[in-house]
């Protein structure tokens, strides 16, 4: 079953009863320093503590599950830099599928091992978002199996809805949510579930300044993919997609960027304080509140921390 429409209200709440047997209802945290350096309340929802250290597993288990028994017969395909490539891997090894994945050669190795720890078939390739696609259509050529890209399917847009579901039942009435975009599968979700429930939240989504295709595009209302995009946030390097632009063009407030040492900085207090593991990625929504670039003072504001698939034999502070 494939959504040809933007996922309504009835539409994510049934994915998250569909995928609830599947993943973790992740926790809200909170860190009294970091409300003090941002003059705000934070309430940090925990996707770092997700079934294969994720958000992508919501999405993928969704889109998984949706598919026709002949459609699982063929397994599933994709391409990633590691978040959504393993919670793909995983969902297919639970309903019994192959998994097909498509991932740079630059990839973490942390996540190109838990790939292969759920039996996910890889195929290397030059690390840009055409490199990404054309293998991408080689392989599902080759094998039949069914695409299931990494954000651009509203089968997975749904799934990352539930993420933004979850934190505003566990806290309700927020001022802001601070979301990470790559392709912006988890932040079109949000800003779905945000409409139908939560309208006076604002959003806002945080990108990494070496990969800002998605603050151009928001900024110019024309789609800009990134030309080899740089940052220590991996998970952030893709561009916008065909279908997560036009929800973020019409529910996101705003797209704010950092660059890589303000991230490391971030990552590093998440870390030292809070005493938890996140990836890059998930420390950019941080890097945002402590920034300075928006106003937080006396706010309740969400933080979606989206992962924490990191290799702790290459942290980004041993690089500097």
């Amino acid at each position: 079953m494939i959504i040809s429409e933007q996922p309504s209200l009835e539409v994510i709440k049934s994915a998250a009863i569909r995928i609830q047997s599947y993943i973790h209802r992740t926790p809200v945290m909170r860190s009294a320093f970091l409300d003090g350096l941002s003059k705000s309340i934070l309430f940090f929802k925990c996707e770092n503590f997700q079934k294969a250290g994720a958000f992508k597993s919501r999405g993928a288990m969704n889109a998984i599950l949706s598919l026709t028994p002949d459609e699982l017969l063929r397994g599933v395909a994709t391409h990633s830099s590691g978040n959504h490539a393993q919670a793909l891997a995983r969902a297919a090894q639970i309903v019994g599928t192959k998994s097909y994945i498509v991932m740079p050669e630059n990839a973490p190795k942390v996540k190109v091992a838990a790939v292969e720890h759920y039996n996910g078939k890889i195929f290397f390739c030059e690390p840009t978002l055409a490199a990404r696609e054309s293998t991408l259509q080689k392989v599902v050529g080759q094998t039949g199996a069914d695409l299931i890209h990494p954000y651009n399917d509203y089968r997975v847009i749904a799934g990352q809805a539930t993420a933004g579901l979850e934190l505003i039942e566990q806290i309700p009435n927020l001022d802001l949510i601070l979301c990470p975009v790559g392709g912006g599968g988890l932040l079109s979700g949000t800003a779905l579930t945000l409409r139908y429930l939560s309208p006076s939240t604002k959003l806002i989504g945080c990108e990494p300044l070496g990969a800002d295709d998605a603050q151009r595009s928001f900024k110019s209302n024309i789609l800009c993919p990134s030309v080899n995009p740089k940052t220590i946030a991996d998970g952030l390097l893709t561009s916008l997609g065909s279908l997560t632009f036009p929800i973020i063009m019409n529910y996101v407030s705003d797209i704010i960027t950092v660059n890589d040492d303000e991230i490391i900085q971030a990552m590093k207090y998440v870390w030292e304080r809070m005493k938890i593991i996140i990836e890059p990625s998930a420390a950019v929504p941080l890097a945002v509140a402590l920034s300075g670039k928006i106003d937080l003072t006396g706010l309740k504001v969400g933080i979606i921390f989206s992962g924490g698939n990191v290799d702790v034999n290459n942290l980004p502070w041993k690089q500097q």
